[in-house]
């Protein structure tokens, strides 16, 4: 295959590991650990949204949001997420992923901070802006998935790659992390400060007024790492694969690329104008090509992300709601507003630390050994035999002298959610699809993941309800209850097992052999020069 490739890109598939490798993994990484951070604070303050805005006087519980509210506020992020992967997927392609690389970051940080300025005359205004910011600032975090990604590929080497797209998304679990110890630093800090009695010693005291600084606060932390990384962004050059394959300049991927690498590499115009004039790599997304070559993989990565976004984000959006139930997180009314913000952030952080970061390194670890495909598979047969052994036994869980059982149960699932699919449907959609059209379906299986998401966030948010009306939040009709959402996570965990046999295993394999943009060259080539070739 090396005497196919252009110079250039087989520079990067041969290349060692070095730095470059190193500070491209923290600039991409910074960006997702904000993705993150920002996706998933949101789930720490809404019960504080709900006790500050939609108190009723008299009643025997703190006030919530009701349900429309609740579910705007929690699932907006994941609306505008959608539309920014297939937004800036496709411009990425279009435009470079360069250029389109620091449009977004500055959108995660001006949405970040308005979002913690979010103003109103009345309970319903201030969350009315808040949704407004925080859908802007999920369309600025869906143009950092299939950006970093791509960029992250095209720049690896083809041995560890996968190691290196896994750890950029590995950031995540550092953000998710991070939300949650800022939560328990915030309100600590808070309650040293401003000491308030439970709900039902006392409703109105129970909610300081300086509370309201809390969910400011820690939605505008989230500007704070991105804005970081802006200046390095836009010094990175450009992929060459983008520059070479898409933009047709072969003398700048080789300039870019010899000061990256520090050599010297031939600029090959006329190989790359044979490459990109090939009918085999002009075709379109659209194209009965494209959809012979590559529409299983299409919807193989397409179908597995949203199956297994529907599991995560339902558990990791409404995991307070799970800790309340089996009595982890005590009941609302004998906590004060700032107390229940400490036991929230503390949990998350609890299973971010023992089952989420863990997960993801166990990947990046491994992925480049045992292959996506493995890790995929036994991440969701894991998640089906763990969902199953929280859901069958679930009264015996829900008792107070188990809870620690349930707990570790439950951080399993998200061990090998991470040391497995959650990790791998992003890494996979980044390598096996041409240049031309990396980024553009890259978005479209990370925003089938978002649908995933926002069915799991919304509808998890309603199913998750006791059977009893008389039982269920406020506001809410009555649900199936949480033993059996289980049941449709195990569900639906089984199914996305079997759709990753649609996709293929890239693991060793240069972008270009696994996209086929030389497959046409090497079927016109005489029999001796394929065997040169192949030596």
């Amino acid at each position: 295959m090396a005497g196919d490739q252009l110079q250039v890109l087989n520079a990067l598939d041969i290349a060692k590991t070095q730095l470059y490798h190193f500070t491209a993994i923290v600039i991409a990484g910074m960006g997702f650990f904000t993705d993150a951070y920002d996706l998933f604070s949101i789930s720490i303050v809404t019960k504080l949204l709900g006790r500050l805005y939609y108190h009723v006087e008299g009643d025997a519980k703190p006030g919530t949001l009701p349900p429309n509210v609740a579910a705007a506020v929690n699932g907006v992020a994941l609306c505008g997420t959608l539309a920014g992967q297939l937004f800036f997927g496709w411009l990425g392609d279009k435009m470079g992923r360069k250029r389109v690389y620091g449009l977004t970051l500055m959108l995660m940080v001006g949405c970040s901070v308005a979002s913690g300025l979010s103003f109103g005359q009345s309970a319903n205004g201030v969350m009315a802006t808040l949704c407004f910011f925080r859908f802007w600032l999920g369309f600025g975090i869906g143009g950092d998935y299939p950006l970093s990604a791509t960029i992250m590929s095209e720049y690896a080497n083809k041995k560890t790659r996968g190691a290196f797209i896994a750890a950029v998304f590995a950031m995540q679990g550092f953000g998710i992390l991070a939300a949650g110890i800022l939560g328990i630093i915030v309100s600590a800090g808070f309650k040293r400060h401003y000491p308030a009695p439970s709900y039902e010693q006392d409703p109105i005291a129970s909610t300081v007024h300086q509370a309201d600084y809390i969910w400011r606060i820690i939605l505008m932390f989230g500007a704070l790492p991105a804005a970081l990384t802006y200046y390095w962004r836009m010094k990175m050059p450009e992929t060459a694969r983008y520059t070479a394959l898409v933009a047709k300049n072969a003398k700048q991927a080789a300039t870019d690329m010899g000061r990256v690498l520090n050599i010297d590499i031939e600029a090959e115009q006329e190989k790359v104008e044979n490459l990109t004039t090939n009918p085999a790599n002009t075709f379109g997304l659209f194209s009965r090509e494209f959809m012979r070559r590559h529409g299983l993989h299409l919807l193989g990565t397409s179908s597995t992300w949203l199956l297994l976004d529907v599991a995560f984000y339902s558990q990791n959006l409404f995991q307070k709601d799970i800790f309340s139930a089996i009595g982890w997180i005590p009941k609302a009314k004998t906590m004060s507003a700032i107390e229940e913000v400490y036991r929230i952030s503390r949990a998350q952080t609890l299973i971010a630390l023992c089952g989420t970061v863990p997960g993801y390194w166990f990947t990046v670890a491994l992925i480049d050994v045992i292959g996506r495909f493995t890790i995929q598979i036994m991440g969701f047969f894991f998640m089906t035999v763990f969902m199953i052994a929280l859901a069958v036994p679930y009264n015996h869980w829900t008792q107070r002298e188990n809870r620690i059982g349930f707990i570790f149960m439950y951080g399993l699932t998200f061990f090998f959610a991470n040391f497995g699919p959650n990790a791998t449907t992003f890494v996979v959609p980044a390598e096996i699809f041409p240049a031309r059209l990396r980024s553009t379906c890259h978005g479209i299986s990370a925003a089938a993941g978002k649908a995933g998401a926002i069915v799991g966030a919304f509808g998890f948010l309603y199913a998750s309800q006791n059977k009893d009306k008389a039982l269920a939040e406020k506001g809410y009709p009555a649900g199936i209850g949480v033993r059996n959402s289980l049941f449709v996570l195990v569900a639906t965990n089984f199914l996305g097992l079997l759709l990753t046999f649609l996709v293929p295993e890239p693991k060793g394999k240069s972008l270009e052999e696994l996209s086929g943009e030389n497959k046409e060259e090497e079927m016109e080539m005489p029999p001796v020069r394929v065997m040169l070739a192949s030596d």
